[in-house]
């Protein structure tokens, strides 16, 4: 059977069985379509035109023809006039005519007709070549007159939004996309394709399984992912025991799962969208059927859950709000490409976060052959200070750690500053190579501005009667939080580099500064002492000090001798770094078939460093900074300089579900010069720890 034939064949039958599945619904919806003007906003005018039948006049010979162009205009693929047209065509050209209109508006491809020979007016030669197919009646030439049944609206949305024809796929191997997790452009209105429906609301799950094989040359910590060189769960936290402590992990936990939504609206320029997503990086239960076992029981942990609104003029902007939790717009506008996710390059120059917010925004399209976009946006953001409470120990030396401990310190700082934290960025996105099959460039500017505020009440100062009696109530203390990031993604068909930095102040919470966060200035006092917060953060990472203006003798108070009690300054702890990274679309250099087994070979380059600012971080550990007696130094810095990162991963892309990567990276942190030879390495003083670190598994996306 031809394609033109068993095409007329199937749209007859649709035409002739349509009519039996019509419900009661269907029923009030045409009637709904044809309500007078004081329901639909039409001219009065047409309250009065008699109701137009959806299925024409039959004429004889040609009812076939006449219920399938009723049924196209009804449905808005066909205008009334078009219909008329080809109704009134030389019965030999008729079908012809039909197809010739699909191919026009995109229903019919180029390619779907090239094999079809010209369609023949016998009935008898049509159900011959299909006996299920229905006979093709060659309708005679008598005219026919297909009314405007099509309700206005359908017609007005065909006009507006005309069946696009989808573009083919280009016959190359794409260049390589930057990881990009936040893309200038916006949703497009009923562009989620769904895999099924809540109601009305579209909903396509996502994600992919992951398990590697990792090998770590020095892993003191124990975890299956690098960290800076403190080593906690060490013999100190400076020392690997006497060996470099190698270790071997087999992990699923860096799975991940996901639903994308889209929920419908009546306003052709509001779009409503928002995605869900969970990993199992988290942490691992604590159950007495499972305490033997626990490295098997990650559990699962919220990764992003937003919705969005976006207002789309039709004219190129897009203004949209966002709600929930999503990447920060600082630090995680570009990132770098590697395998290994759990910590994601933290502290080692690749700044990222993901926390809850409130976003607003625009997208102005410029135009231009170069397909210009600016995008500003600004956040208000849950703010946080970052503390680790297991860096220290608990009132009286007694250790308190786990979930309350770190709820109490890392997220109270920044909650107690009673303000939210500020994020900013301004990117702007163009076409930089116009080769076929590839992305985007991008440049942009992020920042962030926060504060900090630790507490001390007068219950806390029981043990300290002469500062009390100068505050009864107690005290705060602040310090900031801020940063700026450049960043350029600048895809080719060659090459793809990606590239970062940033500078800033107490950045730990934005996964840089290497773990340091502020220290306490000392700095002209006399009689320092330390005193308690209700967040308990003590000297390892900065803590609550006064000091008298004047000195005392031992026994005395600040007071009698005439001076008063000042609290010592906390400044945070500037610190800079970034990362390039280097994507090379091994595949495409080597004109690979696009739809082949080696269609998707790529190598990453990745060369990234964070590091602390020399005079800040002396400062912090007591160097060139103590009290104007000379008894107590600055302190609360940790004695780490900088951590550099060195990787390599290749990607093979077996199939569109299956990927194996290969990574070997080397990690390495640097203490402070001024503390001299502090890590023992294998029993060997060293200033230098280093892991080098080989993962390698398959990647199997849904």
């Amino acid at each position: 059977m031809t394609f033109k034939r068993w095409s007329c064949g199937f749209l007859l039958s649709v035409a002739c069985i349509s009519p039996l599945f019509a419900g009661p619904s269907d029923s009030t919806d045409a009637r709904n379509s044809a309500t007078p003007a004081a329901n639909t906003g039409e001219p009065a005018t047409a309250a009065a035109r008699p109701t137009p039948s959806p299925n024409p006049t039959p004429v004889a010979g040609n009812a076939n023809l006449t219920a399938l162009l009723g049924v196209l205009v009804m449905k808005g693929v066909l205008a009334p006039s078009e219909a008329n047209s080809i109704g009134n065509a030389n019965p030999n050209v008729q079908f012809q005519a039909l197809v010739d209109a699909l191919s026009r508006k995109g229903l019919v491809s180029a390619a779907d007709l090239a094999p079809a020979p010209n369609p023949s007016p016998s009935p008898s030669s049509s159900s011959s070549s299909n006996p299920t197919a229905q006979p093709y009646a060659a309708p005679t030439a008598s005219p026919v007159t297909v009314e405007a049944t099509a309700p206005a609206q359908s017609r007005q949305d065909v006009a507006q939004n005309p069946p696009q024809k989808k573009p083919s796929a280009p016959n190359v191997v794409p260049a390589i996309v930057p990881l990009r997790v936040l893309a200038v452009d916006p949703p497009v209105k009923d562009g989620l394709v769904p895999s099924f429906k809540v109601g009305a609301v579209k909903v396509t799950p996502y994600g992919f399984i992951k398990a590697t094989v990792i090998h770590d040359s020095s892993d003191p910590n124990g975890d299956d992912f690098p960290f800076p060189g403190i080593f906690l769960n060490s013999s100190s936290v400076l020392s690997t025991g006497p060996t470099q402590d190698p270790s071997f992990h087999i992990k699923a936990r860096s799975s991940r799962f996901g639903s994308s939504f889209e929920w419908p609206d009546i306003s052709k320029h509001l779009i409503l969208t928002g995605k869900v997503e969970g990993d199992f990086e988290g942490g691992f239960t604590e159950v007495d059927n499972a305490d033997v076992s626990s490295i098997r029981n990650p559990q699962p942990r919220l990764r992003l859950a937003y919705a969005r609104l976006d207002y789309d003029s039709g004219e190129g902007t897009d203004v949209f709000f966002e709600g929930g939790q999503n990447w920060s717009l600082f630090g995680s506008t570009a990132v770098a490409n590697i395998l290994e996710t759990t910590f994601f390059g933290a502290f080692s120059g690749n700044i990222w976060e993901r926390t809850p917010q409130f976003r607003f925004g625009l997208v102005q399209n410029l135009g231009g052959s170069s397909n210009l976009k600016i995008s500003p946006e600004f956040a208000l953001m849950m703010p946080s200070s970052g503390e680790i409470y297991k860096l220290q120990g608990g009132p009286g030396g007694n250790p308190v750690g786990g979930f309350e401990a770190q709820i109490g310190e890392g997220e109270r700082e920044g909650a107690d500053s009673g303000r939210p934290e500020f994020e900013g960025r301004l990117a702007l996105e163009f076409q930089l190579d116009k080769a076929p099959a590839v992305s985007s460039a991008q440049i942009f500017w992020s920042g962030y501005e926060g504060k900090r505020t630790s507490i001390t009440t007068s219950a806390n100062l029981t043990d300290f009667p002469n500062v009390l009696a100068q505050f009864p109530s107690g005290f705060t203390n602040s310090s900031h939080m801020f940063g700026n990031q450049i960043g350029v993604q600048l895809p080719t068909r060659w090459f793809t580099i990606v590239a970062s930095g940033y500078r800033g102040g107490d950045m730990r919470f934005m996964l840089a500064g290497q773990l340091s966060t502020f220290f306490t200035d000392t700095t002209g006092l006399f009689n320092v002492a330390q005193v308690p917060t209700v967040d308990n953060v003590q000297l390892a990472t900065g803590g609550m000090e006064v000091g008298c203006t004047v000195p005392f003798a031992t026994g005395g108070s600040c007071s009698a001798a005439g001076g008063t009690w000042k609290i010592a300054p906390e400044h945070p702890i500037g610190a800079f770094g970034g990362f390039v990274n280097l994507g090379l679309p091994l595949s495409r250099w080597f004109h690979a078939d696009p739809k082949g087994r080696n269609s998707a070979w790529n190598l990453y380059l990745n060369a990234s460093k964070d590091q602390v600012v020399h005079h800040d971080l002396a400062h912090a550990n007591g160097f060139g900074c103590t009290s104007a007696d000379g008894l107590t130094p600055c302190n609360g810095g940790l004695p780490l300089s900088q951590s550099r990162m060195l990787a390599a991963t290749l990607y093979y892309k077996l199939n569109g579900a299956t990927t194996f990567a290969f990574e070997q990276s080397q990690y390495q942190t640097t203490l402070l010069p001024d503390i001299g030879a502090a890590y023992t390495i294998a029993g060997q003083p060293a200033t230098k720890w280093k892991d080098q670190r080989t993962e390698f598994g398959p990647i199997f996306t849904f």
